[in-house]
């Protein structure tokens, strides 16, 4: 896939995002509307039970706060990555839910563990690393934007308030960054010039032909070298004039 093709922006790049986040405000609408509580049904580590919340946990939020506050970068990140990373795009984000939801099962304190938030951290481990791997001038500029809006994230996967699950997000930013290092098919790759290939020769360059040994541009060589093989030698011609002087009368 080239680069043209790699970034082109389609329906889906907004559409999809549009649509997941739509979903997990509907379930939350839901459970206000109806009086509801899905938190039952998160992830509950090292138990049976529990390990349905690997596929359910993304969608349920405890408050219409947390549900906020993981909407904003939920988009920003989806975006970026249906745009820049579109061939890859939904294996990131359904392995991305199960692989971080079955670590966190695994790690995670005895409480369920509820949010899209381990999502988020794996878009966002994903974009920085990646980036930062495929050494693209534009992936680049996504992980140093990533780093710039969303850096802070940090340190949330360290345990610094006990009512956030720091284990989701650590188990979302492994994974983000495992994925960096094992998806290399289908990301853009930088564009290499042809002196930067192995088997390139100088002689072969047509446009070093355009400078001579010292170094000199030389404009249009071929119809130069052209002309001076058609045109044959003529020969000079001196013509000589005489002057005489006027006898006075």
């Amino acid at each position: 896939m080239n680069n043209q093709d790699q970034f082109k922006f389609s329906t889906g790049v907004i559409g999809y995002p549009i649509l997941f986040i739509l979903i997990i405000w509907i379930v939350f609408w839901f459970e206000v509307r109806f009086g509801f509580d899905f938190t039952f049904i998160g992830i509950y580590p090292r138990t049976l039970m529990g390990l349905r919340g690997v596929i359910f946990s993304p969608f349920i939020h405890g408050d219409i706060e947390h549900l906020y506050h993981n909407t904003i970068p939920l988009f920003v990140l989806s975006v970026a990555l249906f745009y820049f990373y579109r061939a890859i795009a939904w294996k990131v984000i359904f392995y991305g839910i199960l692989l971080s939801g079955l670590l966190t099962w695994g790690i995670g304190r005895p409480a369920y563990h509820i949010g899209a938030s381990g999502l988020i951290y794996v878009l966002m481990s994903f974009t920085l690393f990646k980036g930062i791997f495929a050494k693209h001038f534009r992936l680049i500029a996504l992980s140093l934007l990533i780093v710039f809006l969303y850096g802070s994230m940090i340190w949330y996967v360290f345990p610094v308030k006990s009512e956030i699950s720091w284990e989701g997000h650590l188990s979302g930013l492994l994974v983000g960054l495992f994925f960096a290092i094992i998806f290399r098919s289908s990301i853009a790759k930088p564009k290499k010039y042809a002196w930067e290939h192995e088997d390139y020769n100088e002689d072969d360059d047509p446009f070093l032909k355009h400078f001579d040994a010292d170094g000199n541009f030389i404009e249009n060589i071929d119809n130069s070298l052209e002309l001076e093989e058609e045109q044959p030698k003529r020969k000079s011609i001196t013509i000589r004039y005489h002057f005489k002087n006027k006898k006075n009368d």
